[in-house]
């Protein structure tokens, strides 16, 4: 698949474990002195990412480093409940198509980072963006691995918050795909439904975030959804250049295009499977991942 060998073993300080034996927690880490910056770092939602290489054991690893100003903005919201760390959230997650976190903690700087498998591949957006024909009888398995790396993340307990593929690396040969980027994830309880947190990539947003409402795991649902439609056709359910909040506010108030105006001979089963993720109303989507590939059962092909 083109991935990188697992980092095995981390030295220097006294790793902790936080109950989970294949990844380490660190404080006081030198960033500057401890890697290798390989390539130029790319920009996302609250932190940079890097392609590194870790001199404690010589491997090429993916390294994450937060924003200190934004990650502590976030942070805040949710300061009296206790939220786990995102390199704890994203090392509960364990799927193949789950990227794989070695080891999180904070550096000297006081910033957060994470150390994670280095993949070799291509953003799931960019390849959208260039509507790169390597997708061409690819989709539908692409599509599978998407909500089955969706659903590890539920079934771990967690609500990702920001599915939509800029968050997915697909391999080179476009047969596998893995999804990162846990920065806005938090855990699928009650206290952490409550209105008033809207984070999130607006174009990919449900309803009830853009409204301030309670929220539960089916915001990832929505946002898979979307994220399925634009897979398709190379076109978002509500067109629109803003790529602001205001876009969300759509969401509601006005019906998504059909897929099958764009794909008419698209599979129906999948089409209609889409367009229900895409519900207003968050019972009217599938109630899980797993539940959207039971919608899907069957489909051999993308066109029917």
């Amino acid at each position: 698949m083109g991935l990188f060998d697992n980092v095995k073993s981390l030295v220097g300080g006294k790793p902790k474990s936080d109950g989970n034996q294949k990844t380490v927690y660190r404080k006081n880490v030198n960033i500057e002195k401890r890697f290798e910056f390989v390539r130029t770092a790319v920009s996302g939602t609250m932190s940079k990412f890097f392609m590194a290489r870790d001199r404690e054991t010589d491997r090429i690893v993916g390294l994450k480093i937060a924003d200190s100003d934004k990650t502590a903005l976030f942070e805040q919201r949710f300061k009296t409940l206790k939220k786990p760390p995102e390199g704890l959230i994203a090392s509960k997650v364990e799927h193949p198509n789950v990227v794989r976190t070695y080891e999180y903690g904070v550096s000297t700087l006081k910033q957060n980072y994470l150390v994670m498998e280095y993949l070799k591949g291509s953003g799931l957006h960019a390849m959208i963006y260039d509507r790169d024909s390597i997708l061409e009888g690819n989709r539908l398995s692409l599509i599978r691995q998407f909500a089955e790396a969706l659903g590890a993340v539920h079934d771990a307990g967690f609500i990702h918050r920001d599915i939509c593929p800029r968050n997915f690396i697909i391999t080179p040969d476009c047969t596998a795909l893995k999804l990162f980027d846990f920065g806005l994830s938090l855990p699928d309880e009650p206290s952490f439904h409550q209105p008033g947190n809207r984070t999130g990539t607006p174009l990919y947003m449900a309803p009830e975030i853009v409204r301030r409402r309670k929220t539960d795991h089916r915001v990832d649902i929505f946002a898979m959804g979307v994220s399925f439609y634009q897979l398709l056709t190379f076109e978002l359910p509500w067109p629109s250049n803003d790529a602001s909040g205001l876009a969300a506010l759509t969401h509601d108030t006005l019906e998504p295009t059909p897929i099958l105006q764009y794909k008419p001979k698209l599979h129906p089963k999948l089409a209609e499977a889409i367009m229900i993720c895409m519900s207003v109303n968050p019972n009217d989507r599938p109630k899980s991942a797993d539940k959207f590939l039971q919608m899907i059962s069957g489909v051999e092909s993308i066109n029917d």
